[in-house]
C-alpha cells in the first residue's frame, strides 16, 4: 500500500471520484499526477467546446447530418469512443483515490459508486447509439441510395431547377377492394431560393385523365377509362393500374410502376414536371398518430363515419386516437370528397406541428417502425440534406393552396388547358411577394379563386 493511497479517506475518495466524473483530471491533480490531470482537463474542455460548437454554430446542419447514414455511423463510433474514454477516466480516478485496503466498507462503497458513475455515462450513450442505429435503418429503408447517372452537386443539388415539385399521395386500401387508391393527391411546388410554396390539390374523381405519351396513352388515347366495374376510370385508380400493368410503364420495376405513372400523369395535368413523390398509407398513418400519443384537432361540425354510421366525432377541440384520426381523414358520410380533402390537409398540418422533438424522442422507435410501414418515396438519400435545408426555408415562406375542385373545375369533364394555365399563373403570382395570390380566371365565367391553405377543418 502506497503513501498516496493512505492519504485518502472515504469522504475524500467519494468527492474526488465524483468530481473527476464532472471534470476530468481532478483526482489526478489531488493525487499529485499534475501532468496527467492537466492533460485530462484540457481534453475534457476541448471535447465540451467541440460539442457546444456543434450544437450552436452548426445546429442548422445537424438535421442534414442526421439523415446521412455515413454520418450516423461516424456519430455512433464517436459516442462509443467518448463513453469508453469517460469510463476509463472514472475508473482511473477511482484507482488513484480509493480508500486503503484495510477500509473494506469504504472500498465497497466507492467501488459501487464507481460502477454507478460508469453506468450513468454508459446509459445515455447506449440510448443515443440506439437512436442513431434506428435513424440509419429508417433512412436506408425509406430512401434509395441514389442514382449515379444524376450526381448530386454540393453547390447545386437541384441541378439548376428554380422549383422542385413533390407529389404527396394518401393511399387508401380496404378489405374487399383490390389494390390501393390514391384518394389524396397534392403537388407541392417549392421555390428553391426562397421556399415559397404552392400546393395544388387534385380530387380523386377526375375523369378521362390524359395519360403520358407512350404505351399508356396508346392504350387510352382519349383519357383513362378504366377496365371494368372495379376501375370506372378515375384519377385515384391510375397508381394501382400502373402496378398491375407493367406493359404501360416499361422498364420500371415492380413497386415503382404505379408511382411513375401517377407522377407523369399528374405532371401532365398540371403542366409542370413532378420530380419526386411520397405516399402515406392511411392505415399506417393511424399507427404514427398512436405512436405520437394522439393528435389534437379542432372539429367545426360533427363528423359521422362508417358506411353504416358506426360513430361520430363530436365538434370541438379534442385529441384523436389513430383510429379516430383515420376516420377524420377518410369519412365522406354526410359530406363529400372536397370536404374530406380539406380535412386531410388539416390533419397533416396538425401532425406536423405537434410532432415536437420531445414527442418524437419519447416515442422514437414506435414512430420509426410506423413510418417504415406507412411511408414510401423515391427521394434519394443523396438529396436528403438538400431537402432538409429546403424544408427549413419553407417554414419561413409563404404557402398558398389551390384545389381543383368544383366549381373551379368540372370533374366529369375537366378543362385541362384551364388547369395548366391556372397553375402557370399561380406560380407567377407566388413569385411576386408583395401581391396576394389572385384567382386566375378561365375562359368561362364562374371560376372560383384558389382555396386558401387555412381552409376550415370540418
Amino acid at each position: 500500500m502506497t503513501e498516496k493511497e493512505r492519504d485518502f479517506g472515504l469522504g475524500a475518495s467519494i468527492v474526488l471520484t465524483v468530481a473527476s466524473t464532472v471534470l476530468w483530471g481532478v483526482a489526478h491533480i489531488a493525487a499529485e499526477r499534475r501532468k496527467s490531470g492537466v492533460a485530462l482537463m484540457a481534453a475534457y474542455v476541448l471535447m465540451l467546446a467541440g460539442v457546444l460548437t456543434m450544437f450552436t454554430a452548426f445546429s442548422v446542419n445537424l438535421l442534414s447530418l442526421a439523415v446521412q447514414p455515413r454520418w450516423m455511423t461516424v456519430l455512433t463510433v464517436a459516442l462509443v469512443v467518448i463513453a469508453l474514454a469517460w469510463i476509463t477516466v472514472i475508473v482511473w480516478s477511482f484507482l488513484l483515490v480509493r480508500p486503503p485496503r484495510s477500509d473494506l466498507v469504504g472500498r465497497a462503497l466507492t467501488t459501487t459508486l464507481t460502477i454507478a458513475l460508469c453506468a450513468l455515462v454508459l446509459a445515455p450513450t447506449a440510448y443515443a447509439t440506439r437512436l442513431a442505429y434506428v435513424s440509419r435503418d429508417v433512412v436506408n429503408t425509406l430512401f434509395s441510395p441514389g442514382d449515379s447517372t444524376a450526381p448530386v452537386l454540393a453547390h447545386d443539388p437541384w441541378n439548376g431547377a428554380e422549383r422542385v415539385n413533390f407529389l404527396l399521395l394518401g393511399g387508401d386500401s380496404a378489405p374487399g377492394r383490390p389494390g390501393v387508391r390514391t384518394d389524396s393527391m397534392t403537388v407541392a411546388s417549392v421555390a428553391v431560393d426562397s421556399g415559397a410554396t404552392v400546393l395544388f390539390g387534385l380530387p380523386r374523381n377526375l375523369e378521362r385523365v390524359p395519360l403520358p405519351k407512350g404505351p399508356a396513352r396508346d392504350r387510352f388515347p382519349w383519357g383513362f377509362a378504366g377496365t371494368g366495374a372495379d376501375t370506372p376510370g378515375l384519377l385515384n385508380e391510375i397508381y394501382q393500374y400502373g402496378e398491375d400493368h407493367p406493359e404501360v410503364v416499361p422498364g420500371v420495376p415492380k413497386g415503382r410502376r404505379g408511382a411513375e405513372l401517377i407522377k407523369e400523369t399528374i405532371g401532365g395535368i398540371l403542366g409542370i414536371p413532378v420530380h419526386f413523390h411520397a405516399m402515406v398509407d392511411m392505415k399506417g398513418f393511424a399507427e404514427i398518430v398512436d405512436a405520437m400519443g394522439g393528435v389534437r384537432v379542432s372539429i367545426k361540425e360533427p363528423i359521422v363515419y362508417g358506411k353504416y354510421r358506426e360513430g361520430v366525432l363530436p365538434a370541438g377541440t379534442r385529441k384523436l386516437s389513430g383510429q379516430e384520426a383515420l376516420w377524420y381523414g377518410r369519412s365522406r358520410t354526410d359530406s363529400d370528397d372536397y370536404v374530406r380533402m380539406g380535412r386531410q390537409k388539416c390533419l397533416l398540418n396538425a401532425v406536423a406541428k405537434q410532432a415536437d422533438p420531445i414527442t418524437v424522442l419519447n416515442s422514437f422507435e414506435r414512430l420509426a417502425a410506423a413510418t417504415k410501414r406507412a411511408i414510401s418515396t423515391d427521394l434519394p438519400q443523396d438529396l436528403l440534406p438538400a431537402a432538409i435545408d429546403l424544408s427549413q426555408r419553407v417554414k419561413d415562406a409563404r404557402i398558398r393552396s389551390l384545389n381543383f375542385v368544383p366549381p373551379l373545375v368540372n370533374t366529369a369533364s375537366p378543362d385541362w388547358h384551364f388547369i395548366r394555365r391556372t397553375v402557370r399563373e399561380a406560380l407567377r403570382e407566388q413569385d411576386r411577394p408583395r401581391r396576394a395570390l389572385a384567382g386566375p380566371r378561365g375562359p368561362s365565367a364562374g371560376h372560383d379563386a384558389p382555396v386558401s391553405l387555412d381552409a376550415t377543418c370540418r
